[in-house]
């Protein structure tokens, strides 16, 4: 039997993983469903590839964004999870966010410690800021920052947007460089920066899905694999992602409110032509990002983020315009054998008003001079109808689903499993509502967090 199981080799359940073991004293198994080994575009930070429906490294789980509108979701296999394919995306949480959750212990100046602690921030100094974490965090500079970059800041300026210098400061919403997980193009996920060096307590298994939680009385002791394996643990923490976490939560009869009341950001892709050479081939793909207040939220509810990789059609540049405080909330649903999910994106007016707001305002940066719209057409862009048309044949999501098993309605503020000892869980999942900014940070932020909030026993 082992200390802690922790099923799932995610952002979080790597980072926890790694610090449970940065010394010796207790025993650790992670078991991971999919593959161990790495791929080449894995580690390129500047690509996509694995995000493609039919990518071994993808789960790619059919999904209904609104009714009549399915999409496949892209969800990492294997170590390093989903940030291990996604868009190396390093940005916090808003103080909004964390103090709007209102919950004990989870406020942005308790969470900030966690991002500190993980990052190795190679431009801005200070003690909000780390500086010999695991990862690094580094914006577009050089060769690696595009062209565009530099209309899309002045454009922002001459709109009237304010400057937002560092993403990571907690400040008010404005025009900025988007902070990136990498190294000249080369991907640090938690799974390259946490399980390094010798670990003598760490055990990591991969092809390992689990199909449930071991109960005995009402106590987690461990977990069965969908092969029939039976694995004892003291303790089980769940970092299977927002996806996963909830199917095996189901799968064990466990938790009201699993898979329901969860958000992400509902988005679509605005192409535009300019007369740039290519971007570097190490250059990351966001490079910039313009969050903004569509007209009651200081805190900023919506974005216009700048993408230069070729990722989706019609060229290599695009303004990716995402609602980043959805009314809206999705289901997962426990389904044979894949699970049912259901986004409920732009159920409100409001939710549709401001996705419009954010799609006009970066046709406003391309007007005062960043490019040229080639998407879509003007009598589309002015008419609220035509436009809403417009949305549902583009929309797609951004793949930062969180709050399927909420801190709140699934778990308490420890991350314990309520009703069940000895489970907890510890991934995007436990987030009340999906943060304002990527979430990527946050769940390694989570990881670290939950390193601190376990009490298994040391060995005798």
């Amino acid at each position: 039997m082992v200390d802690v199981l922790i099923v799932g080799g995610g952002s979080a359940g790597c980072t926890l993983a790694g610090r449970l073991t940065d010394r010796p004293g207790r025993s650790v198994l992670l078991l991971e469903a999919g593959p161990l080994d790495s791929l080449p575009e894995l580690r390129d930070a500047t690509s996509l590839a694995a995000t493609a429906p039919r990518h071994p490294r993808n789960w790619a789980y059919a999904a209904e964004l609104r009714p009549g509108n399915s999409h496949i979701v892209p969800r990492g296999k294997g170590l390093g999870g989903s940030g291990a394919i996604n868009g190396a995306n390093w940005t916090r949480v808003t103080p909004a966010d964390a103090d709007g959750w209102g919950v004990p212990g989870w406020s942005y100046a308790d969470l900030l410690p966690h991002y500190v602690r993980a990052e190795h921030d190679h431009d801005f100094a200070g003690p909000h800021h780390g500086d010999h974490g695991p990862v690094p965090v580094v914006r577009p500079a050089g060769d690696l920052r595009h062209p565009a970059v530099d209309r899309f800041l002045e454009a922002a300026a001459k709109l009237g947007f304010p400057d937002e210098a560092d993403k990571n400061a907690g400040g008010a919403p404005g025009a900025g460089l988007v902070p990136s997980n990498s190294l000249n193009g080369v991907r640090v996920d938690a799974a390259s920066a946490y399980l390094v060096g010798e670990r003598p307590g760490l055990t990591v298994r991969g092809l390992a899905p689990v199909a449930r939680v071991l109960l005995d009385h009402g106590r987690a002791c461990g977990v069965v694999l969908r092969s029939g394996e039976i694995i004892e643990a003291g303790e089980v923490v769940l970092c299977a992602g927002a996806v996963a976490t909830p199917q095996v939560l189901m799968a064990s009869g466990i938790g009201d409110g699993v898979g329901q009341g969860w958000s992400d950001h509902p988005s679509v892709y605005l192409p535009f032509a300019d007369v740039d050479p290519g971007a570097h081939p190490q250059a990351p793909g966001s490079q910039v990002a313009l969050d903004l207040d569509c007209g009651a939220d200081p805190a900023g509810d919506a974005e216009v983020l700048l993408f230069v990789r070729p990722f989706v059609p019609g060229g290599d540049l695009h303004l990716m315009c995402a609602l980043q405080a959805p009314d809206s909330r999705g289901t997962i649903e426990l389904g044979d054998p894949r699970p049912r999910i259901a986004y409920g994106y732009l159920r409100t007016e409001h939710d549709r008003r401001r996705l419009r707001h954010a799609i006009r305002t970066a046709a406003e940066l391309l007007r005062a001079g960043l490019g040229r719209r080639t998407a879509p057409e003007g009598d589309v862009l002015g008419n609220d109808r035509a436009l809403d048309g417009w949305i549902a044949e583009n929309l797609t999501t951004s793949v930062h689903m969180c709050g399927s098993a909420a801190i709140g309605r699934v778990v308490d503020a420890e991350l314990r499993v309520i009703g069940v000892d000895g489970l907890r869980v510890a991934d995007t999942s436990v987030i009340p509502t999906v943060p304002r900014r990527g979430p990527a940070a946050t769940a390694v932020a989570i990881g670290e967090k939950a390193a601190e909030l376990l009490t298994v026993e040391e060995p005798a």
